[in-house]
Parts: structure tokens; sequence; C-alpha cells
């Protein structure tokens, strides 16, 4: 049997991951370099016909620190939960975050990642100041806002297809505590959901929501919303942040224990679980910014088959009847999805193909099944039809023509890819899937 790399998602292509400290060595003759393999699809595996990728995550020192500015120049292979355990007692933590503190800085890069404070902080890319480059002609170079710009803005979410990134130099936050100031609130409602989130975004720099994507009716959109912020030294009353002990899913789910029926009854408990309409409290960072870190493994709940993320944006332009008219079509398509995250995003970020843009995120997890193909092909078009987008670093299923039409910067980003690299080297199953390459030689 021939050795697979996987995505998060479960899906498995043939390849294997070579791994080095020497990332300017292994990278020389690599398509792609691939990080803790957290991308949901198939962002972080090899195209057909290629039998390797460059595995980062052996390249992770921390270069230089600066305490006064929060510069820090680090190896692409870091992970985030290692930067957090070295300076987040220092009272030091990265500017944004993603939901999941394994992966690499290099991959977070490369997804522009976005978290909970996408409305006050952007992506990621908002807070590099330089990364350090192996580009397809084999040439390490130095890239930024001011040396060779094109390459920077086009690596900022380019989903690893411009280059290999060896070192990312960025600026983290002084938090002052390493706890978390958090207030949550049960809403009943889609629309009451919007306005406690349109209330929260003008107070609260992290914002987040779980939303029933089940729940018809008068529930329709009801949930769970977040809040937070890092607390005072003097409210965290100088506790270290304890050590969380993770618990873990040690088999693969039978395909049959997620249907709607179960789900459901997740769902039912989960919102009623919060009995009380608000809770605050202080809380660490690791379970309010990865709740599911706290769960080994937890993609095995999906079974064999695995799953799939669809995460889009719906414009704010598009309006409140948008996603009301979205969130109707998830519960009438049911999908037995449990997780049904909900943001609010500020400004569009300077990466070509950044996902987020000003309006409402919604990320849905799906179990993968006959029918998934055209689920969703029916999600694309609406999202089409609102002038959204979904995001790559989730995605599996979305086809060439969609993505087409709902990226009218794809065009920029390919001429920059082949003004790099007129070859089409740097490829992966993600381009090769949404017919990216041929573009490019």
């Amino acid at each position: 049997m021939k050795p697979h790399l996987t995505g998060w998602g479960g899906l498995g292509v043939p390849g294997v991951e070579r791994r080095s400290e020497d990332l300017e060595r292994l990278t020389r003759d690599a398509v792609l370099s691939r990080g803790l393999g957290r991308a949901y699809g198939d962002a972080a595996l090899p195209p057909p016909g290629v039998e390797s990728v460059a595995g980062t995550s052996l390249a992770d020192r921390i270069l230089s620190f600066h305490p006064a500015t929060g510069q820090l120049r680090a190896e692409a292979g870091i992970s985030l939960r290692s930067l957090k355990e070295v300076l987040l007692p220092r009272g030091f933590f990265v500017p944004v975050t993603p939901g999941t503190q394994y992966v690499t800085r290099g991959g977070a890069v490369a997804a522009a990642v976005h978290g909970k404070n996408h409305h006050v902080a952007g992506t990621i890319g908002r807070h590099v100041s330089a990364l350090k480059m192996r580009v397809a002609s084999g040439d390490v170079v130095e890239v930024s806002r001011t040396e060779h710009p094109d390459l920077f803005e086009a690596t900022l979410g380019g989903m690893g297809l411009t280059g290999h990134i060896l070192e990312v130099d960025l600026r983290l936050d002084d938090v002052g505590s390493g706890w978390i100031r958090q207030e949550s609130e049960r809403v009943d409602s889609v629309d009451a959901f919007l306005d406690a989130l349109d209330s929260a975004a003008a107070h609260w720099p992290f914002t987040v929501g779980w939303i029933d994507c089940l729940a018809t009716g008068a529930n329709l959109g009801r949930g769970i919303l977040i809040k937070g912020r890092w607390a005072a030294p003097e409210d965290a009353e100088g506790r270290p942040g304890p050590r969380t002990e993770r618990i873990g899913v040690p088999f693969l789910f039978p395909s049959w224990a997620l249907n709607d029926l179960t789900v459901s009854a997740f769902n039912h408990a989960y919102y009623w679980k919060h009995l009380p309409r608000q809770m605050t409290g202080i809380v660490h960072p690791e379970p309010f910014f990865y709740p599911l870190d706290g769960i080994r493994n937890w993609n095995r709940i999906y079974g064999r088959r695995g799953f799939t993320q669809h995460q889009s944006i719906l414009p704010r332009e598009a309006g409140r009847d948008a996603v009301h008219a979205y969130v109707k079509l998830l519960a009438s398509k049911g999908g037995s999805s449990f997780l049904c995250v909900i943001k609010d995003c500020g400004a569009e970020g300077e990466g070509l193909l950044s996902f987020p843009r000003p309006g409402t995120s919604v990320a849905l997890d799906l179990p993968i099944r006959p029918e998934t193909q055209d689920l969703i092909d029916t999600l694309n078009a609406f999202v089409i039809d609102v002038g959204g987008r979904v995001y790559l670093a989730k995605d599996q299923f979305t086809r060439p023509r969609d993505y087409r039409r709902m990226e009218p910067r794809l065009a920029t980003f390919q001429e920059v890819r082949r003004r790099w690299d007129p070859a089409g080297r740097i490829r992966s199953a993600l381009s090769n899937r949404l017919e990216l390459d041929e573009e490019t030689r």
C-alpha cells in the first residue's frame, strides 16, 4: 500500500512528506510546502504525479524577538502553540489566531488566517512585515510591502502557490494578562443574532457565534453569541494559565453516527446548556480561542468518509436578507452539521486571494456523503448570487467555474504567479482541481 498524505477533513492522496530543519535545502526541488496539515481539503496536498511535499514543522526556531516592539522573526514551521507556550507567559500573543493552535506560521500566512477579531484586526497579513521565500527559480528572496510587493501581496492568502515561505516577520500584541474576560449570550433567532453581533462588534474585540442550522420557524438561526477581550492583570489576579488536559477520539466513528436526528439532539442540548440568558467570567484563552483543540483527533467523529467545511462570506452590501435567506437554506437542506459558526468580518485584506471582506462569515462542517457535491453546488450558487466567496483553506468541492465567478481578483493573482513561476513548478492538488496551473505555463 502506497503512503498517503491527508487533509484534516480526511481526503487522502498518494505521497510522502519530507522534513528537515533546513528549509532552504529542503525546498530546492519541492513543488509545495506543508505545515501541520490542518487545511481541511486539498490545499496542502501534492498534485497528481507528484510524490512528495516539503514538510516545514521541524524548522521551528524563533530567530529574534524585541519585547519593546513585539516584533518577532521565526522560521515558517513554528506552530502557534509553540509561540503561545513561550510568549504568552511573557504577556505576548499573536494579533490574529484561527480556531486552532496547531497551525504553522507559514501555513497561517499562506491561508491569510483570520479570527474572532477580524472586524478590528483584519487577517494575519496585516501584521506581517516581511517574508523570506524560496521562489520557483530557486532564488531565496526577502519580500515585503516595499521589496517585491507583488509577490508579497499574492503570498498573503495565496495558499502556498507563489513559493515556499521560509521565515516570517510579524508583530505580536502585548496582551497584559494570559486570561480572557468573556461574556456569552443565548439568542433566539437569526435576526436577533445579527442585532446582537452588530452591537457586540462596537464594544468587544473578539466576537463569534454558534448557530443551530437545523432549527426552523421562530427558532431559525438561534444560537450562542460569545464575546471577549484580554483581561486586565488585576482581573486575572496574576494567575498563570493552566495547562489543559485533552480528551481524544480513539477511533473513526461509524458513518451512520451523524444524522439529522443525532445532530438535532446535540444542537438542542448545546443551546439549552446555556440556561441563563447571559453568562460572564474570566476564562483561559485555550477554550476561548481553540475549543475543538481540547479534543484530540476530533475529525474522527465524521467517520471514514471524512468531512468538509463550507465557509463563505456574505458581503455587507447584500444586506441582512441574504444572511436570513442563507440560514433558511441551510435549515431546509439539513446536512447534519453540529458546527455552524457565524462571525462579523471587517475590511478586505491586502492579500490578492485573502478570504474575508466586510460582511458575515458562515462556516458549516459537513460529513461527506454521496449528496455532498450537490449541496456544495447549491450553497455556492447562493454565495455567487449575493457576491460572496468561499475560503480555500477549508474547501474541497468548489468547481473551477464557480470559483472564477466568485473571485474577480483571480486574474491578477495568476499574473503574479506567471511572473514568478513561468514554468508552473509550484502547485498543489487544490490548484490542479481549480484548473489554475495550466494558466501559469
